[in-house]
């Protein structure tokens, strides 16, 4: 199936909020409410012109969805023209078998893509800072980082990693 197809067979942010268990919703509700953005970004954000598409592939039990996906439904919030929907990484095997690591499917995987549908390009999983630390090795930087991000600390690079893809 085409991402477009895929696209226009998901749930806005609100609905997906509507369908999870509540110890999932809450957590998700409290990661998007704790974000607060400098106001020369929420002004950048507000001035896209170009349509943007991003399909979600998540699910509301993931630890990382909990994270990541408030603060993109956030960027989609300011901006009319960032459109989000998210459709379940099961029985979508498929549609992400390109966006596996290491051969094994990584949620979420937001596929970002212009007024055409066309692939601008992907955030999976974990923000970049957050890869980087990990990558570096350094047990304790990587323990105290995890513990940060698990409180939703890291939303705001998120939000970075996905408005570079944008092309902002």
């Amino acid at each position: 199936m085409l991402l477009k197809d895929l696209f226009f067979k998901g749930l806005s942010f609100d609905k997906f909020l509507e369908s999870a268990e509540e110890v999932y919703r809450s957590k998700m509700e409290k990661i998007k409410n704790s974000i607060n953005m400098e106001k020369d970004l929420v002004n950048k954000i507000k001035k896209i012109s170009k349509k943007i598409y991003i399909l979600v592939f998540a699910e509301a039990w993931c630890p990382d969805c909990q994270i990541n996906l408030p603060g993109v439904s956030f960027i989609s919030d300011l901006n009319e023209n960032i459109d989000l929907r998210i459709v379940s990484r099961e029985g979508n095997d498929e549609a992400i078998k390109k966006y596996r690591i290491n051969g094994k499917p990584r949620i979420p995987i937001f596929v970002i893509m212009d007024e055409n549908f066309n692939e601008l390009g992907v955030f999976i999983e974990l923000p970049t800072i957050l890869k980087e630390i990990i990558a570096r090795g350094n047990e304790t930087e990587t323990l105290v980082s995890k513990r940060k991000y698990k409180k939703g600390e890291y939303v705001k690079d998120t939000i970075n990693d996905v408005l570079k893809i944008i092309g902002l």
